[in-house]
């Protein structure tokens, strides 16, 4: 009789520990459909792939770890600002650096935008608020690249860029006769 005790308890061990092995699983695919959900999602722009976000600190830390698998990775950024603020929309033109053949052209609210670019030299250029910013991009085959992007922190965003234009901005010069 021992025997049967046994054996069933050993039973119902096994079943409890298959229950538990079971809502595990079960939280770890919830727990990781979560962490996908907070994830950016990957855009397409003239044939291109890129993905943008930074701009909290979980979304930024996942943009750093995923940044060395795109070919080329663009931060964006103004001087003194707090660390992932971008006061605007930035239009965002990457060219050919020898044709100025246009290869991809996108709008970013975001302080990194990754992109899977074709080995090549590039100029990117990344205009926010009216003010251009330009930097020389080279994307070698299997590795990272990086340019930066920062804009002085004594432009008025809040007033640039919005299709109204200032006095200041409107002035012209008459040349002496």
């Amino acid at each position: 009789m021992d025997f049967f005790r046994l054996r069933r308890r050993s039973a119902a061990s096994a079943l409890t520990f298959a229950l538990a092995c079971g809502l595990a699983a079960l939280a770890a695919l919830a727990a990781t459909g979560a962490q996908a959900a907070t994830n950016p999602p990957i855009r397409v722009a003239d044939g291109i792939e890129y993905m943008c976000g930074g701009k909290g600190g979980e979304e930024a830390a996942f943009m750093r770890t995923v940044a060395p698998r795109w070919a080329a990775a663009l931060e964006f950024g103004v001087l003194r600002a707090a660390a992932g603020e971008v006061p605007g929309e930035i239009q965002v033109l990457v060219r050919e650096r020898y044709t100025g053949h246009l290869v991809m052209q996108a709008a970013v609210e975001a302080p990194m935008m990754l992109a899977r670019l074709e080995p090549g030299a590039y100029e990117v250029e990344a205009t926010l608020a009216g003010l251009t910013l330009r930097q020389p991009l080279v994307v070698f085959g299997g590795l990272s690249s990086k340019a930066v992007f920062t804009w002085p922190s004594n432009v008025d965003f809040a007033n640039a860029g919005n299709g109204r234009r200032l006095p200041e901005q409107t002035a012209s010069a008459r040349l002496p006769e």
